[in-house]
C-alpha cells in the first residue's frame, strides 16, 4: 500500500491593501485640502444667522472666529511636525476624524458655548492636517510638472474658503434649515474622504523623534532663513485682509450698506477669495519677485478703493476694491505658499511638515489677531469706524512690505 504524502497548505498572505496611484493620490489630498477650507470658511456667512438667534454682540462673533484660529495654532505648534515622524496617512486620518466631530458639533449647536467648542475642535484638526496635506502635496506632485504642488498649495486654499463662503452664502438665503443642512453636506463630503485617506499610499517614512517634536517649537533650517523671512511682511498684510473679510465681511456688508441679503454679503468673501484663487494660477510662471510686487501693489491698491466705497457708501466702489485686493491677495498666495511649496520640494521630506508649519503659524497669527481687535473695536466705536481703520492699517502694512521686498530684490540684484 502506497503512502501518500499529505502537504499542509500554508495559510494564504493577506491581500495587500489596494493603494492608489500617483496621480489620483495628488487629486486627493487636493479635495481633501479643499474640504477643510471650505469647511472653515462656511460659517462666515452663518455668523449673522447665529447673531439674530442668539443676540450675541461682534466681540463675541469674533471670539468665536478666533478661538478656532488659536487652536488651529496650538496645534500647529505642537503636531505641525508629527506626519514627519509618523507618516502622512495616520496624521490625516485624524485630522479628517477630529474635523467630523466638530461638524457633528455644529449640527446640534444650541448657542454660542457649542459655537464655541465647534469651532476649537475644527481648529485643532486643521491645524493637524493642514501642514500634512501642504507637505502630502510636494510629496505626490507630478514628475513632469515640478512646479504643481506649488499652485496648488498657493491657489486651492485660497479659492476653497471663497468656495465656502459662497455656498454657504446661498444655503443660507435660498436652502431650507441652513443651520443643519450647511453641516449635513460637508460632515457626508468628510465621510467620503475617509476612504480615500485610507487608500493613500504612505510618503514619508516612520523616524524616531515622535516624542520630542511634540514640545512646541517652530524651526526653519538655516539655510532657507533668508528665504522665508522675506515672506514674512507680504503674509501679515494678506492674511490680516482676509481676517477682516471671513470675520467682519459680511457683518459690514449687512450693516454698513443695508445690504439685506445674505448670499451677497457672503458673495464679498468669494470676491476676495475666488479673484485670488484665479489670479495665483494666472501668475504661474512668473518670478517670486515679480509676484511680490504685484501682490503688495495691488492690495494696498483693492483695500484702498474698497476704504473709499465703505466711507462714501458706494456698494459697487467696494465690490471693485475688493476684486482688486482679490487679485493681490491670489498673488500673495503663491508668492508666499507656492514659495515654501518650491522650498520644500528640495529638501528632505522629513522637514517639510514642520516648514509648513511655520508658514501656516505666521499666516493665522495675522489672520487672527487684528481680527479679534477689530471686533471688540467694533462693540465700542462701532463698526463703520472699524473698517476704516482696519482698512488704514492694512494699506500700511502693505506698503512696508513693499518696501521690504524693493530692498530684499535691490541686494539680491
Amino acid at each position: 500500500m502506497s503512502t501518500s504524502k499529505v502537504i499542509e497548505a500554508a495559510p494564504a498572505a493577506p491581500p495587500r491593501a489596494r493603494r492608489l496611484p500617483r496621480a489620483a493620490c495628488f487629486a486627493a489630498i487636493t479635495a481633501i485640502l479643499v474640504l477643510f477650507q471650505a469647511a472653515s470658511s462656511a460659517l462666515a456667512p452663518m455668523y449673522v444667522v447665529y447673531q439674530r438667534l442668539w443676540g450675541f454682540s461682534s466681540a463675541t462673533l469674533t471670539l468665536i472666529f478666533a478661538i478656532y484660529v488659536f487652536a488651529l495654532l496650538g496645534s500647529l505648534l505642537v503636531l505641525g511636525s508629527l506626519s514627519d515622524h509618523v507618516g502622512r496617512r495616520p496624521v490625516l486620518l485624524a485630522g479628517t476624524a477630529a474635523n467630523m466631530a466638530a461638524l457633528a458639533v455644529f449640527l446640534r449647536a444650541d448657542g454660542v458655548t457649542a459655537l464655541l467648542a465647534a469651532r476649537a475642535v475644527q481648529g485643532v484638526a486643521t491645524g493637524i492636517a493642514l501642514p500634512a496635506l501642504g507637505a502630502g502635496l510636494v510629496d505626490f506632485g507630478p514628475p513632469h510638472a515640478p512646479g504643481r504642488a506649488a499652485v496648488v498649495n498657493g491657489a486651492v486654499p485660497i479659492g476653497a474658503l471663497a468656495l465656502g463662503a459662497l455656498g454657504c452664502g446661498a444655503l443660507v438665503q435660498y436652502g431650507p434649515d441652513p443651520t443643519h443642512l450647511v453641516w449635513l453636506l460637508l460632515l457626508g463630503a468628510l465621510v467620503l474622504a475617509v476612504p480615500a485617506v485610507l487608500a493613500l499610499p504612505e510618503s514619508s517614512a516612520r523616524r524616531p523623534g515622535v516624542i520630542r517634536s511634540l514640545v512646541p517649537r517652530l524651526g526653519v533650517p538655516h539655510r532657507l532663513r533668508g528665504d522665508v523671512y522675506a515672506l514674512v511682511p507680504v503674509i501679515v498684510a494678506s492674511w490680516a485682509l482676509g481676517g477682516l473679510y471671513l470675520s467682519l465681511g459680511p457683518s459690514a456688508v449687512l450693516a454698513v450698506f443695508k445690504v439685506a441679503s445674505h448670499f451677497i454679503a457672503g458673495l464679498v468673501v468669494t470676491l476676495l477669495c475666488g479673484t485670488g484663487a484665479v489670479t495665483a494660477f494666472a501668475l504661474l510662471g512668473r518670478s517670486a519677485a515679480v509676484v511680490s510686487r504685484i501682490s503688495v501693489t495691488l492690495l494696498a491698491a483693492g483695500t484702498a478703493v474698497t476704504l473709499l466705497g465703505t466711507v462714501t457708501g458706494t456698494v459697487l466702489g467696494a465690490l471693485a476694491g475688493t476684486v482688486v485686493a482679490g487679485v493681490g491677495y491670489g498673488a500673495s498666495g503663491l508668492a508666499t505658499f507656492g514659495v515654501v511649496a518650491r522650498l520644500a520640494g528640495p529638501a528632505d521630506a522629513a522637514e517639510r511638515g514642520g516648514l509648513f508649519a511655520v508658514a501656516y503659524t505666521v499666516a493665522f497669527l495675522a489672520y487672527s489677531l487684528p481680527a479679534v481687535a477689530a471686533g471688540y473695536a467694533a462693540t465700542r466705536v462701532g463698526l463703520h469706524t472699524t473698517v476704516v481703520v482696519y482698512a488704514l492699517l492694512v494699506i500700511l502694512i502693505a506698503a512696508v512690505a513693499a518696501v521690504t521686498q524693493e530692498a530684499r530684490a535691490g541686494r539680491h540684484g
